[in-house]
């Protein structure tokens, strides 16, 4: 931070922790799951893509000997303190593909696990933390039970989804997951990583890309097809206190796509004759995205000109994807912003939105 700036407090809403080991979850299973991954570990949907650098920062290796992201201590020392975090919100790296698995009932019993693991071994470590709960999505309805069972908790602030999906989210299987969010008050935060994997459909609108590059800059076209889904199946019409946060995927794809979509709800209402407002209307109302990754353009203007086009300043939540390789220093990216949006978009909307203290 440079002297004389002033040091913006921060609520980073998107820090990835992982497990010691796959047997961290043995004790929080019942049979015979427990047995299973006692046995074999556990198991995801997988990505069909590898990343040629990795996926972790090189310094973030806890001196513990723990793996990248699985030592709370080490985060507090190495994330949280330096960047002036006062909420780190976690959300496992470990989990990212388990809706992908083909056992919906496996599925949801290694969630459930996890949530247990993740409310005893890091919630509970330090005020700083805060985080999303896993569901799985194969079964809505197990999904919804298991939003009620510990979404209560006081340090739980939202509910995670993969990107991945054999559906778009709007439609009405997955709308027990929606009325559980609202019941519990959460927002429902989707996060990409198996986008292609397990038994999800292919990453993008024309099939399976060859390599980690293009799979990489495509997941937008995801987000793109969620988002219109959530829209156009009236989803925030039925459940007008509903927020989603689409995390991780980029910022700027936004505004044309609205444009499109408002354009063509004009000529084409007829087949959403239960939405009230413009498509757009509903998304500035609803959605939140996170920062990283932001596309910075070689021109700094023209970032601020996307901005302009949407409620930037009031959607926007500031995420650094610790300990990833894309990791983004809050001291680095957008410095081009006047301070008062910077503190709406580093702090004040996150605060709000997931009701933080």
């Amino acid at each position: 931070m440079n002297p004389g700036k002033e040091i913006l407090k921060v609520i980073d809403c998107d820090v990835h922790n992982q497990f010691r080991s796959n047997q961290d979850l043995v004790p929080y299973l019942k049979e015979p799951w427990r047995s299973h991954v006692q046995k074999f570990g556990w198991h995801g949907g997988g990505l069909p893509y590898a990343s040629p650098i990795g996926n972790k920062r090189k310094d973030a290796d806890p001196p513990s000997g723990l793996p990248v992201g699985a030592d709370p201590d080490y985060m507090i020392e190495h994330l949280v303190k330096p960047y002036h975090i006062e909420y780190a919100l976690l959300n496992s790296d470990s989990m990212i593909s388990i809706s992908g698995f083909a056992d919906a009932d496996y599925a949801a019993a290694i969630c459930s696990g996890y949530n247990d693991f993740f409310i005893e071994e890091w919630l509970s470590k330090s005020d700083h933390y805060k985080g999303y709960i896993c569901i799985a999505t194969q079964d809505p309805l197990e999904a919804a039970r298991e939003i009620d069972r510990v979404g209560s908790h006081p340090d739980v602030v939202g509910v995670v989804v993969v990107g991945g999906s054999r559906a778009p989210y709007g439609q009405r299987l997955f709308h027990p997951i929606y009325e559980a969010c609202v019941r519990n008050d959460l927002p429902l935060v989707i996060h990409p990583g198996a986008e292609g994997g397990g038994i999800f459909n292919a990453p993008t609108a024309v099939g399976y890309v060859s390599n980690y590059l293009q799979w990489h800059t495509c997941l937008p076209q995801t987000y793109m097809a969620h988002l219109v889904s959530f829209v156009c199946e009236g989803v925030f019409e039925k459940y007008p206190s509903l927020k989603v946060v689409f995390c991780e995927g980029g910022v700027n794809w936004l505004p044309p796509l609205l444009w499109r979509l408002d354009k063509n709800f004009k000529a084409l209402r007829a087949s959403t004759p239960w939405l009230k407002r413009m498509p757009s209307e509903y998304v500035r109302d609803h959605c939140f995205m996170t920062t990283q990754p932001i596309e910075e353009p070689d021109n700094p203007k023209h970032l601020l000109m996307m901005f302009e086009m949407f409620d930037a300043e009031n959607m926007l939540l500031f995420s650094s994807d610790y300990p990833h390789w894309d990791f983004d220093d809050p001291n680095r990216i957008l410095q081009q912003l006047p301070l008062e949006k910077k503190r709406k978009i580093y702090y004040e909307n996150a605060k709000k939105l997931f009701k933080l203290k």
